[in-house]
């Protein structure tokens, strides 16, 4: 994750520290909130995602240690606490209410930039979300995958219900081979018992629906040791 892509909190209710973090963490690249306090950081946690919480401990009302312990019961984001209680008894509480890192005060603002990168660097990319389609196109024939209907033009066209179910289930991987073992398994919920070779004989059927020549099938593929492929156009 860069600097540009992470979203910073700080919360402390020095309003000269979290003024001097701020303006040094934005030039580094962060994009930068600040919280004066427990119930302000809440809020904004309520309404607004974050990459890393910058936590201070020492706080009026609730603490920074009470915090962090209470929002690790919800959420997974990074936490740094803050604090001017440097004891190893100490940082050892911080990891223990569920910090990822304890720098006490006073510190080196590049320092903190370096953990802070340092755990960033730990958190996994999010994986890039698959926007599936809502229609698959298969020459003349057409399949809505919110409607679970099968059309040729403007006529619909008759499935039963594993053909539906293969379908449902094709539809939610297109590209992609699906083995006849998970076949068997996905058909076999709906409390029939379903066998291999019966899925060999619905693929049949299914495929004098869809393809011009079923003999040769262009959209429903035979995947040699993989098992069956729908690749929609």
């Amino acid at each position: 994750m860069s600097n540009d892509d992470a979203h910073l909190l700080i919360v402390d209710d020095d309003e000269r520290i979290r003024g001097l973090l701020q303006k040094f963490l934005m030039r580094s690249g962060f994009l930068v909130s600040t919280a004066r306090d427990a119930a302000h950081a809440r809020r904004l946690l309520a309404g607004l995602e974050f990459d890393m919480i910058v936590l201070d401990v020492m706080m009026p009302g609730e603490d920074g240690m009470s915090l962090c312990r209470d929002l690790r019961q919800t959420i997974t984001t990074p936490i740094m606490l803050l604090t001017a209680k440097g004891g190893t008894d100490d940082r050892i509480t911080g990891l223990e209410a569920g910090a990822d890192d304890y720098l006490p005060k006073p510190f080196e603002p590049k320092e903190l930039l370096l953990r802070i990168n340092a755990i960033l660097r730990r958190v996994p990319a999010a994986e890039p979300s698959v926007v599936l389609p809502k229609v698959l196109n298969m020459g003349p024939i057409r399949y809505d995958i919110g409607r679970g209907e099968m059309w040729h033009g403007d006529e619909l066209v008759r499935l039963t219900a594993t053909e539906s179910q293969l379908m449902r289930i094709f539809s939610g991987c297109p590209g992609q081979a699906v083995t006849r073992s998970k076949l068997v398994e996905e058909l076999s919920r709906s409390g029939g018992q379903t066998q291999e070779r019966a899925v060999d004989v619905q693929i049949t059927r299914l495929r004098r629906k869809i393809e011009v020549d079923p003999k040769q099938p262009r959209y429903l593929q035979t995947v040699r040791g993989a098992g069956y492929m729908l690749a929609p156009e």
